[in-house]
């Protein structure tokens, strides 16, 4: 695709509009664990995602996937139905969202590791420089964060994080053959038999006692970041490249700070900033030289 022209400026929009919506889940989850169980919060966005995307599939008389496409699928649940929204639920019950959002400002670097092993593409040493350099910030901040311990948050932050790196990668591949909204419905609907016995379970036995905040943040990440996000998402990946549209992810880690000190009054330390522009330097330089591999590759 040309560096400038319509589609490119289309698939650079809707990728910024599923990076805003995904930049608010840390708040709006932190929100929602306040009453609820994190489990619930992680397993039970899908299951409401879920009915959403029967009755859209429903009502568009969407095609059935075939074959290795429903192997896809799954595997793409694995990461953004299951894995991300459960392992980042259970973190935002112990640690502020803001200090989440600079672990997960590791999700572009991940997305274009999964990308590229996926589209067999060659990272040079500059790529896994950058890499090494980045998670290191990362490891750092997170000890430094933990009093010279790491927290079992952080762990299950960068679990979260390779989970959604490769559910975004094999997710962008599988939208270009059956659409972005009918990727991430398809991968829904598959989940939601397995997730709703857990859910029913952990359900609170009151939900009228539950605060309406509490209320109000499942509910975003349950319709926006679960499900109405990955329409933009994935169709600005399947349309612009998983290398150049995911690179606005970069954002995110910013985006997410400012939302967690809106939304919840979080105060945002100098250590945090500092962490969250190493990531965003280190996370560029290995983009770039992902984009100067794959250039050569082409040529060649």
């Amino acid at each position: 695709m040309p560096e400038h022209g319509p589609a490119n400026r289309q698939s650079l929009a809707l990728g910024l509009l599923g990076v805003f919506c995904f930049s608010l889940t840390l708040p709006a989850t932190r929100l929602a664990v306040i009453d609820l169980d994190p489990a619930f919060v992680g397993l039970g966005r899908a299951v409401v995602a879920g009915s959403l995307a029967a009755l859209a599939l429903w009502s568009a008389k969407a095609p059935i996937p075939a074959g290795k496409q429903w192997l896809r699928l799954g595997t793409t649940a694995l990461g953004v139905v299951i894995g991300f929204p459960l392992l980042s639920a259970l973190a935002m019950k112990s640690v502020p969202a803001a200090h989440g959002a600079i672990i997960v400002g590791l999700i572009p670097l991940f997305t274009a590791l999964f990308g590229a092993w996926l589209a067999r593409e060659r990272p040079g040493l500059i790529y896994w420089l950058s890499t090494l350099v980045g998670s290191a910030a990362i490891i750092a901040f997170s000890f430094e964060a933990g009093a010279g311990t790491f927290q079992t948050a952080d762990l299950l932050l960068l679990g979260s994080v390779i989970a959604a790196g490769f559910g975004y990668a094999e997710g962008a591949r599988l939208s270009k053959e059956i659409g972005a909204w009918q990727t991430i419905s398809w991968a829904l609907l598959l989940s939601a038999p397995v997730l709703l016995p857990p859910v029913v379970m952990l359900a609170p036995a009151n939900m009228l006692a539950v605060s309406w905040a509490s209320l109000l943040g499942f509910a975003y990440v349950s319709i926006v970041s679960m499900y109405l996000a990955f329409f933009a998402w994935y169709k600005g990946l399947s349309m612009g490249g998983i290398a150049r549209v995911g690179q606005l992810q970069l954002l995110q880690p910013f985006l997410t700070l400012a939302g967690a000190a809106i939304i919840l009054g979080e105060s945002i330390e100098a250590s945090q900033i500092i962490a969250a522009v190493i990531v965003l330097c280190c996370v560029a330089a290995g983009r770039k030289s992902l984009a100067v591999a794959t250039a050569v590759i082409q040529k060649h």
